[in-house]
């Protein structure tokens, strides 16, 4: 009987951490990182995550648009760069995968404007200067 407890207790766990890798309903403004038009160097563009990621292959660099990440629940600091986002507008439902590659004080995302723009299917974001997203922690496949 204690191990089957112990089994639950642990998938409780599993499903949690899991469970915490994702948010809903966040602020999502844009910044002009532009990586296509500083060839994806990490340190041109002053990002935070270029102590730790700035010697990644280009193929790595350049694998995803970037964004910034303030989120309330994830990863922060550098746990956080490198990881992949999978974002969504609330509003219109269109996806984008984006990488962490720097910290923002916005409480939520601050997607490159490439980034920001692929999601932004019916303009709202860019009249409002922000959009509503949900977004989870997904594996960047590299």
């Amino acid at each position: 009987m204690g191990s089957l407890r112990l089994c639950a207790a642990l998938l409780l766990c599993i499903l949690a951490a899991a469970d915490a890798q994702s948010a809903s309903n966040v602020r999502a403004t844009y910044n002009l990182y532009n990586p296509s038009q500083i060839g994806w160097d990490l340190n041109r563009g002053s990002v935070y995550c270029a102590t730790w990621d700035a010697d990644k292959p280009l193929e790595w660099r350049q694998r995803y648009g970037w964004t910034a990440f303030c989120g309330p629940v994830g990863p922060t600091g550098q746990a956080s760069c490198g990881q992949c986002l999978l974002v969504t507008n609330t509003r219109t439902g269109a996806q984008v995968t984006a990488r962490i590659v720097d910290q923002c004080s916005n409480g939520g995302l601050d997607l490159d404007k490439a980034v920001f723009d692929q999601i932004d299917t019916d303009g709202n974001g860019n009249a409002q200067g922000n959009m509503i997203v949900n977004y989870q922690f997904v594996n960047c496949g590299d």
